[in-house]
C-alpha cells in the first residue's frame, strides 16, 4: 500500500483529506506541525507528502527545504491559501513537485496525489496512467482532453500524438526527426514547422505561461523535451 503523509494544522481539513485518501486506498499519517513530521518523514519517507504552507512554528517552505536538505526525494504537493505567483515560484524552487491553491476540489487533489505516487513508484510508468498531471493541467489520456481551472478543452489528434511521443521519452530530448517518424510516419507534406505549430497548441493548453514553459521545453536545433 502506498503511503501519504499529510502535514496540515487545520484538523477538519486534515481529517477530510485522510478520509478521502483512505478511500483511494492510501495509507495515511497526519501531522499538525512541521516539527512533528520532519523526523518521521526523514527516517521513513512516504510515497507522497501533502504539505500546508501556513503551519505553526516553521512554515511549509522551511519544512520542504529541510526535507530536501536531508536527501528526501519524496514528491511533495504544497497546499496554500495564497495564490500569488511568487509563492508558487518559491515553492517550486525549494523543491515542490505540485502546488494547489485553497479552496480546491477534492477529486482533483486525489488525481494529483495519485499522479505523484505513480511517479514515485519504481513499478509504475507515468504513461500507464489514465490521467497525467503537469503543473495545474490535468491531461485525460482516454478522452484526449486537458483540464485546467475547471475548464476542459480537447487536444487535436496530432497534438495528442505529439504529447504521447514526448511522454514515452519523458525528460529526454526527442528530435524533430523522431517526432516526424512517430506521429506523421514521414508524411512528405509535413515539415518541422508543422511540428512547431502543434507544440504551440500543446503549450497553449497545458502551460500556465506559454512564453516561459515549465513542461514542454525546446532544445535548440534538436527538438523538444517533456519535463514531468
Amino acid at each position: 500500500m502506498m503511503r501519504v503523509v499529510v502535514i496540515e494544522d487545520d484538523e477538519d481539513l486534515a481529517m477530510g483529506l485522510r478520509a478521502n485518501l483512505e478511500v483511494e486506498e492510501f495509507g495515511v499519517s497526519t501531522y499538525s506541525s512541521g516539527e512533528a513530521a520532519l523526523a518521521d518523514v526523514i527516517a521513513d519517507p512516504p510515497d507522497v507528502v501533502v504539505l500546508d504552507l501556513m503551519l505553526p512554528g516553521i512554515d511549509g517552505f522551511e519544512v520542504l527545504r529541510r526535507l530536501r536538505a536531508a536527501g528526501v526525494e519524496t514528491p511533495v504537493l504544497l497546499l496554500s491559501a495564497r495564490s500569488q505567483e511568487l509563492d508558487k515560484v518559491r515553492g517550486f524552487r525549494v523543491g515542490a513537485d505540485d502546488y494547489v491553491t485553497k479552496p480546491f476540489g477534492v477529486m482533483e487533489l486525489m488525481l494529483r496525489v495519485r499522479a505523484l505516487a505513480r511517479r514515485a513508484s519504481p513499478r509504475a510508468s507515468v504513461h500507464d496512467s489514465e490521467t497525467i498531471v503537469l503543473g495545474d493541467a490535468i491531461i485525460d489520456m482516454v478522452n484526449r482532453t486537458v483540464r485546467r481551472d475547471k475548464e476542459e478543452v480537447p487536444l487535436s489528434p496530432r497534438a495528442f500524438g505529439l504529447f504521447k511521443a514526448l511522454l514515452e521519452h519523458r525528460d529526454k530530448v526527442v528530435s524533430r526527426h523522431d517526432l516526424l517518424r512517430k506521429v506523421w510516419q514521414y508524411d512528405a507534406s509535413v515539415t518541422t514547422r508543422t511540428i512547431d505549430a502543434h507544440i504551440v497548441e500543446l503549450r497553449r493548453k497545458i502551460e500556465r505561461d506559454q512564453s516561459n514553459p515549465r513542461h514542454i521545453l525546446t532544445v535548440r536545433n534538436i527538438g523538444y523535451r517533456l519535463r514531468p
